[in-house]
């Protein structure tokens, strides 16, 4: 005889940001929180956001010491101790991990955490791994995305390819190494190891690293990554050998000591069998949901079902699935007065050399907008840091004066980012926006100031030109 599912108020599958749904308000609720991760708690705290961000750091400070001749400052070489380095990152995250399973599956006695791998069997049901059939009438699909696994190494046994989620735990750095990938992934790896003295080479199947970004960021990028690692462009790997013997499609061939997959996540909705309970998907795998974060079959909510972060967002970013999670709460709370929406353009960074931060639209895909490009060698922090590279890119609605993407590539970019998301998020055009408030000087933000100064002069003189014609 089948045995019976186990029936629960909550079900709430992913350790990440769907676990933070939990709170006193839910007290009343028995719920279920499953997570199969190999380190409880989500990927942004195991293998994501904040492990790379503290080894970001470290090959920051490796990378100004290395770079500081220009400043008058001689260091010959930044001695990096892979094991302390690691140990420091991990000392700090795999307690915080073991804390909070024990703080779910211990401390809070309306909580029981399932820590093995669930498919639907029903829209309402789930199997697990072990057997257990788990049954509520509120799922919240939280389970993230894992790395896409590289192609060319299907099959290849060799404990020396690896991705994101297994590379910063390595037991000693390689002298050489291959990044696979043109992204933010490779982009922040590729820093991390060149400024530990790694030889990195990065292979970029487009014509320049971030691609995808502003033209003129990507272009800068590329050039400024080229000074500090390999970066081979518009090239694939095609095939890759017990022996880490790299072929690419030129026909090249590398021997790294070490292979790094960078190429992309995927949706872990596969692994659920999403498609299987008729939940309708995206073409990349991605679960459908509404504004209100609710999964749909056929176009229509699910009731009781919702999505949030990597398994259903276009943007896999933490702040953006911490967003969506508390949308999540106040409808499981509120079902009767359900919200959605988002508060503005969604701002991404990547910790890289030099940093990158953008939101919005770029000139191409604005064409006929006032664009305008602030360097910060312009200003007197610029000087300070002898930068010549940096800028900071506006694109703005000609008409309105309203920002419609921000671009800026340079040092504290994700810090700088902010005010002009800000702005965007709240519907403020450049006019007047600059002389409004108070900026100290001198700091990086001038950087920002001038760049709206520079918008708002644009957007004065078009319309002063168009007075004059008409």
């Amino acid at each position: 005889m089948a045995e019976l599912p186990r029936a629960f108020d909550l079900i709430i599958i992913g350790g990440g940001s769907g676990n933070s749904i939990i709170s006193r308000e839910l007290s009343h609720l028995t719920i279920a929180l499953i997570d199969d991760g190999e380190h409880f708690g989500g990927t942004c705290l195991n293998a994501g956001c904040i492990p790379t961000k503290m080894f970001v750091h470290v090959a920051d400070v490796a990378a100004d010491a290395l770079h500081s001749g220009e400043l008058g400052l001689r260091v010959s070489t930044a001695q990096a101790d892979w094991t302390a380095i690691r140990d420091r990152v991990f000392g700090r995250i795999d307690p915080l991990s073991e804390a909070g399973f024990r703080n779910r599956d211990v401390k809070i006695p309306n909580v029981t955490v399932f820590r093995e791998t669930v498919r639907f069997v029903g829209q309402h049901e789930l199997i697990g791994a072990s057997g257990v059939r788990l049954r509520a009438p509120r799922i919240v699909i939280a389970a993230g995305s894992r790395p896409r696994p590289l192609p060319a190494a299907a099959g290849v046994d060799n404990p020396a390819i690896h991705d994101s989620d297994s590379i910063m735990r390595i037991d000693e750095l390689p002298d050489s190494m291959l990044i696979v990938g043109g992204g933010a992934v490779a982009a922040e790896f590729a820093h991390v190891f060149s400024a530990f003295g790694v030889a990195v080479t990065q292979v970029v199947r487009a014509d320049r690293a971030l691609d995808r970004l502003d033209a003129d960021v990507a272009e800068r990028f590329t050039e400024l990554a080229r000074t500090r690692w390999a970066v081979i462009t518009a090239s694939e790997v095609t095939a890759i050998d017990d022996d880490l013997v790299v072929t690419l499609d030129t026909g090249e061939t590398l021997r790294p000591d070490l292979v790094l997959s960078a190429i992309g996540r995927i949706p872990n909705t596969d692994r659920l069998h999403l498609a299987t309970v008729g939940l309708d998907l995206h073409p990349d795998g991605r679960l459908v949901v509404d504004s209100e974060q609710r999964a749909l079959s056929g176009g229509m909510p699910v009731d009781g079902l919702y999505g949030l972060g990597d398994v259903s967002s276009e943007w896999q970013l933490k702040h953006v699935a911490n967003h969506e999670a508390r949308i999540v709460q106040h409808n499981l709370l509120h079902p009767d007065s359900l919200i959605g929406g988002d508060p503005g353009p969604v701002p991404a960074a990547i910790f890289s050399d030099p940093q990158v931060a953008y939101f919005g639209l770029t000139a191409e895909q604005a064409p006929g907008s006032i664009v305008t490009t602030r360097a910060y060698g312009s200003t007197a922090w610029g000087w300070a840091l002898e930068d010549s590279t940096g800028f900071c890119k506006l694109v703005v609605d000609r008409e309105t004066g309203l920002i419609l993407g921000a671009h800026i590539i340079g040092p504290e970019a994700s810090i700088l980012i902010q005010t002009l998301v800000f702005a965007a998020s709240r519907g403020i055009p450049v006019q007047g926006l600059a002389r409004s408030m108070y900026w100290p000087h001198p700091a990086a933000s001038e950087i920002v100031e001038n760049a709206l100064l520079d918008a708002e002069k644009e957007l004065a003189a078009r319309q002063k030109n168009v007075g004059e014609k008409s």
